[in-house]
């Protein structure tokens, strides 16, 4: 029931547009901070992700793999995160306060979400994911009242269709 006007109600389309439009923000508002800033350099962050990792009861690593990732990926190629972390915060957020590829948007913001508290940044991002599956699992109807009441219509009708004729065609 509560999922059905999560996803369909017209009241729940007003409240889901001001939790996403106060994501947005949040998430814009960093990323141009970083954008715009004297430039943004996760080396530091990523390095002390890996000295001081999440551990345990057990005084272990409780993401070892996480560790894993950030000393043999992320820290070799930070150039690459410095630059695709500020960018994808900025779009992350541009999306949710348009109301533009609204699902997309918050799936990729729980991505970076989860990154930061994998690597033990607890800060905003518990409230953030909570609110960000709200969003996520009411779908459509989170960006009903945004750019997607356009643009999935409109994706729906013209990439979509042109998959299936083509599937059509080479069958």
């Amino acid at each position: 029931m509560f999922a059905k006007w999560l996803r369909e109600n017209n009241v729940a389309a007003g409240l889901l547009a001001v939790i996403r439009i106060w994501l947005g923000y949040n998430w814009m508002t960093a990323g141009w901070g970083k954008l715009t800033g004297e430039g943004f350099d996760a080396s530091g962050y990523l390095k002390n992700a890996v000295a001081n990792p999440v551990k345990g009861p057990d005084g272990n690593a409780v993401y070892g793999w996480y560790v894993n990732f950030l000393e043999s990926f992320a820290i070799p190629n930070v150039e690459l995160f410095n630059f695709i972390v500020p960018l994808g915060e900025f779009l992350v957020g541009l999306g949710l306060l348009l109301g533009t590829l609204t699902t997309a948007a918050m799936f990729f913001g729980l991505v970076m979400n989860f990154s930061f508290f994998l690597a033990g940044t607890v800060s905003h991002n518990p409230t953030d994911i909570f609110f960000g599956f709200i969003i996520l699992f009411a779908g459509y109807n989170a960006g009903k009242y945004g750019l997607d009441r356009w643009v999935v219509p409109f994706i729906r009708k013209n990439v979509f269709k042109r998959g299936e004729e083509t599937a059509r065609n080479a069958a």
